[in-house]
């Protein structure tokens, strides 16, 4: 059983930073993307940012320059740095776990519960 569980979320000023962090628990294949979504209220989900297993990361548009993603494979754990922080990124961030086993040519998709990050003054 795979479980995902989000921290680091909270409230920041704008401009301020925080870091996100997804701990992945159970047996995953060699071939998988990590990734963080977000929801904000009255709002679709959108992906903010993944990486591969092979180390390639992409990000949205509106997160570029400001955001990194990591992971650090020994701990099963992703990161998600968020620096120069606007209101917009007001949402509920998602871990997302997507991997592959390739006997059977399956994709398999696992969700953290969420965490809040706010941004105001």
């Amino acid at each position: 059983q795979v479980q995902l569980v989000e921290s680091g979320g909270g409230l920041v000023q704008p401009g301020g930073s925080l870091r996100l962090s997804c701990s992945i628990s159970g047996s995953i294949f060699t071939i998988y993307v990590m990734g963080w979504y977000r929801q904000a209220p009255g709002k679709q989900r959108e992906k903010v940012a993944a990486i591969t297993s092979g180390g390639s990361a992409n990000y949205a548009d509106s997160v570029k320059g400001r955001f990194t993603i990591s992971s650090d494979n020994a701990q099963n754990t992703v990161y998600l740095q968020m620096n120069s922080l606007k209101p917009e990124d007001t949402a509920v961030y998602y871990c997302n776990l997507r991997t592959y086993m390739v006997v059977s040519g399956t994709w398999y998709e696992y969700w953290g519960q969420g965490t809040q990050v706010t941004v105001s003054s």
